[in-house]
């Protein structure tokens, strides 16, 4: 089994990789920065999996067919893709500047297009392969300064259904994941805010009274690019301790 987790070096990317090396599966690691994902590796090795390092920002074209014709050529396959970069930027829309939007967007949706397209174009001709992208809660409420974050996972979710429903004849499942509010190095602090503060915040704003663990959303990963999800395509899994319920 080969995996391609992007956005691998922290959060839930990582807790993803070293789930599935646990699973025995061979990891490709991708993120922007080179130091961390060498330490990132590392960790997925202490897991008992096979693991490579392959720096890619997704917002590239060619770094993106790069990074998945590499992966083929260390490994002769890609049975799994795990779309998880993704970056979040935080301010009033009346006040967000164009550079901004398109980070947001240019990372979130685009970056989940390239890599699912040429993840498809592989898998296609290897007989099948899964796919999950990671979305998010705030593709499904309204939460305050994330308009343009919201916005671009609500069409990772639209993105998702439409390539769910084309490629299941080919064997391609492709779902989405939506987690909530989770402790990882993503979530943007507010000004003079103390990660405890983060913490704190985020937990008393789910009825559940906690944050989520990247442990919990990487189990959900596995379970949805497991034999047991087999027929399961074009849904969102959220995981949220039913905020956005």
């Amino acid at each position: 089994m080969v995996v391609l987790v992007t956005g691998g070096a922290s959060g839930i990317g990582l807790a993803t990789a070293r789930a599935f090396a646990r699973e025995g599966a061979r990891v490709v690691v991708a993120g922007r920065s080179r130091e961390s994902l060498d330490l990132a590796v590392a960790a997925v090795r202490e897991e008992g999996g096979e693991a490579m390092a392959l720096p890619c920002d997704v917002r590239s074209e060619e770094q993106v067919e790069r990074l998945v014709s590499q992966t083929v050529s260390a490994y002769g396959r890609l049975d799994i893709a795990f779309n998880n970069a993704g970056v979040s930027l935080v301010g009033s829309l009346s006040e967000f500047s164009a550079a901004e939007w398109d980070e947001v967007v240019s990372t979130n949706l685009t970056g989940t297009f390239l890599l699912m397209r040429a993840e498809i174009n592989h898998m296609r001709e290897n007989g099948g392969g899964v796919i999950v992208n990671n979305a998010s809660n705030a593709a499904h409420m309204t939460l305050p300064l994330l308009a343009a974050y919201s916005a671009s996972k609500a069409a990772v979710l639209s993105l998702t259904r439409a390539a769910a429903r084309e490629f299941i004849v080919q064997d391609i499942r492709i779902n989405a994941i939506s987690p909530g509010p989770v402790d990882t190095p993503m979530w943007a602090h507010r000004p003079d805010e103390t990660p405890e503060d983060r913490r704190e915040r985020m937990a008393a704003a789910s009825p559940s009274g906690r944050v989520g663990t990247p442990e919990e959303v990487a189990d959900m990963v596995l379970w949805l690019a497991s034999p047991a999800a087999a027929y399961i395509a074009g849904h969102d899994l959220v995981v949220d301790g039913a905020m956005s319920s």
